[in-house]
């Protein structure tokens, strides 16, 4: 049967209209934000998941939260992995508080070529490998060297010049680790004090409470431990009680966690640095979603750290 040339328009303009719409992709309602953090194992990691799950279910309306962690400090392959998950969910937005500063941009440069915002929180990724690659990805955290030397300067208070002191690193590809280093460093020579070790416990507990053992061995007149994180804190606490030490020798630690605030109370811990960890993905977020209404490449955002003695811990 022939058909008419009106009939055949009809029919062709029907197919079509099939074909787009099998075609089309359905769009999100809303966008969805991956947060991407570092060990859940940390109470620092589960406080940021945390305040980003209460501020999202605050703005449901506004986004979605995919949010993730590694099971330990050190598992960079598994955060790399976590990020090509996202970028095949086809996320709108990825908020990374990268386990490594160099190992995890190029994975974020993926994301960002798929059409993915991307902020950088907690820990900065390498300005050096950022600029070779000609990437840009604003970082929103703390000035990690001002937080440590706010701390070591209340430290330094507490002791004499010449006094034997120690650096409990975290993990030394991570810029924070190398900031807040250099932190302590400052107020430590500032006043006098003498670095006898400066060495990485990797951000682990477990790996800080051998290395402090074997330091309070080996140094017998050290004077204070400076812990990059608290969690090493605790295991620099636990190494000094179970060498008959407490009381002699003063901790530091930094990241303000729950644990912590009790050895604060006890004077087991003298200081620690606040750096609004359930507040920090939520600023990621916000810059997030703010990219993506405003379709801009934000700058920089500093936020803010606060010293934490025993005297905040007493309300």
């Amino acid at each position: 049967m022939k058909l008419s040339p009106l009939l055949k328009s009809g029919c062709l303009a029907l197919a079509i209209l099939s074909l787009a719409g099998c075609n089309t992709s359905p769009q999100p309602a809303k966008p969805r934000i991956a947060l991407v953090m570092k060990s859940l194992a940390n109470e620092f990691f589960k406080t940021m998941q945390d305040g980003a799950t209460a501020h999202q279910q605050a703005h449901s309306a506004e986004y979605e939260l995919i949010a993730n962690g590694t099971k330990d400090e050190l598992d960079v392959a598994r955060q790399v992995e976590i990020v090509e998950q996202m970028i095949a969910r086809q996320v709108q937005a990825i908020v990374i508080a990268p386990a490594d500063s160099k190992a995890l941009v190029a994975v974020c440069q993926r994301a960002q070529a798929a059409g993915i915002v991307v902020i950088n929180i907690d820990n900065k990724l390498d300005a050096a490998v950022l600029a070779e690659r000609n990437l840009r990805i604003p970082f929103v955290g703390p000035d990690n060297r001002k937080g440590a030397r706010l701390a070591g300067e209340a430290l330094a208070r507490q002791l004499k010049p010449g006094d034997q002191v120690a650096i409990l690193e975290g993990v030394p590809t991570a810029f924070n680790a190398q900031r807040r280093k250099a932190g302590f460093e400052d107020a430590m020579k500032a006043a006098g004090m003498n670095i006898v070790s400066s060495q990485s416990a990797s951000w682990e507990t477990a790996k800080a409470n051998q290395v402090a053992a074997a330091l309070l061995v080996e140094k017998p007149e050290l004077k204070a431990i400076l812990c990059a994180n608290d969690s090493m804190a605790l295991g620099a606490v636990a190494a000094i009680r179970a060498a008959g030490k407490a009381g002699q020798i003063r901790v530091i630690g930094f990241d303000d966690i729950q644990a912590v605030r009790q050895l604060l109370k006890d004077g087991q811990v003298l200081a620690t640095v606040d750096q609004h960890g359930d507040q920090l993905a939520v600023y990621g977020i916000e810059y997030a979603l703010e990219s993506l209404k405003n379709k801009t490449s934000p700058a920089d955002r500093e936020t803010k750290v606060d010293l934490i003695t025993s005297e905040q811990t007493k309300n």
